[in-house]
């Protein structure tokens, strides 16, 4: 699957599929999913959030609470609510327009779920088979997990393919996951004698900077799992929150590394300078440059400067939101009712074009 970045992700100009974008001055369409899982951390705003706001002059976005997907392992049902309503006011905390963009949560759509029956039909047991994911979240004890979480990612080819999504933002973990989708694009398209029925969606990767390890263990990605909150920055931490995680980040005895090279053989420093660099918007060599052989004190009380102007109106309005639960809602109920416009005909495309009867 060819990589591909926001400036230059565009797909073939003969691709049917972006005609009616590029008429309105736009590059395609965009789904993009995130799973209700609580605790968002300064590593799921750097690698996806912040970028969803980046990309809505560019794209038709629509952005999913992916609830489905959550219920593949168990969920407490209220703190499932609960959390897909954080997601939703991170999105919004983030800059996402939920006016002219589209935010809804997946279970809102019944279309997901339809064409992901149908995707399990095309799609091979030996490609799921080999999903790394799935692998991972099953472990030896793959007799006990549920089948959803082995059909996962049909849901996942159909969340994207229901709106005939051109683009989709990923990281490293989600690349496989996305070529599966093609792979089930294109075997549907050629099963059903419909060429360009569906798009071959093309990735958008961000590059560098977006993997964020844990403040206490460089070599760890952060994670809302790890027992210690001093491990990460969470996007509702307050200005005084986030300067002591700063301030207690693990570092070494030496003074700032002189250069990359110096950098990567450091891990914690690394995090750090890849913290500053993603949140400044600079490149890590410049920053680098900047602090090099320069004490770490001084390096954390700029970082810190820099954090708090960042994250702390992102968690402000986070923290407004979470308290104003009708309002989220509401985002949510009528971003669904705008997906479900568009999903609705397609997946009457999709049943026609598999014999299947309307009433």
């Amino acid at each position: 699957m060819p990589d591909a970045t926001v400036s230059s992700a565009d797909a073939p100009t003969g691709n049917p599929h972006l005609a009616p974008y590029n008429a309105r001055g736009l590059k395609g369409r965009i789904l993009s999913g995130v799973q209700p899982t609580g605790n968002l951390h300064l590593g799921n705003y750097l690698g996806a959030i912040r970028n969803f706001a980046r990309l809505q002059d560019d794209y038709e976005c629509l952005y999913c609470v992916v609830d489905q997907h959550a219920i593949t392992v168990p969920q407490d049902p209220a703190l499932l609510a609960s959390q897909t309503r954080e997601i939703a006011a991170a999105f919004l905390a983030a800059g996402v327009d939920g006016g002219k963009q589209i935010i809804f949560n997946q279970s809102m759509v019944p279309a997901h779920a339809q064409l992901a029956w149908v995707f399990n039909c095309v799609a091979r047991m030996g490609w799921m088979s080999r999903m790394t994911q799935f692998k991972e979240k099953a472990g030896k004890d793959r007799e006990n997990v549920s089948l959803g979480l082995f059909a996962y990612p049909a849901l996942m080819a159909a969340d994207i393919l229901i709106y005939k999504a051109t683009h989709v933002p990923v990281g490293e973990d989600q690349k496989q996951h996305l070529e599966l989708t093609r792979d089930i694009a294109i075997k549907f398209n050629n099963d059903f004698n419909a060429p360009d029925f569906f798009p071959i969606t093309e990735p958008l990767i961000f590059g560098a900077a977006t993997r964020v390890m844990s403040l206490r263990d460089g070599t760890k990605k952060m994670s809302k799992s790890d027992p210690s909150d001093q491990s990460r920055i969470n996007l509702t931490d307050d200005a005084d929150a986030i300067a002591l995680k700063i301030r207690r980040a693990k570092t070494d005895p030496l003074p700032m590394p002189e250069s990359e090279a110096d950098a990567e053989k450091r891990p914690d420093a690394d995090n750090l300078l890849g913290i500053f660099a993603a949140l400044a918007d600079r490149e890590k060599t410049d920053v680098v440059s900047e602090f090099a052989g320069k004490q770490f004190s001084e390096f954390k009380a700029a970082l810190t400067e820099l954090a708090v102007a960042r994250l702390g109106p992102v968690g402000a309005e986070m923290q407004r939101l979470m308290k104003d639960p009708g309002h989220v809602d509401a985002v949510l109920r009528d971003g669904a009712a705008r997906a479900r416009a568009l999903a609705d005909p397609i997946l009457d495309e999709v049943y026609r074009t598999v014999g299947f009867l309307k009433p």
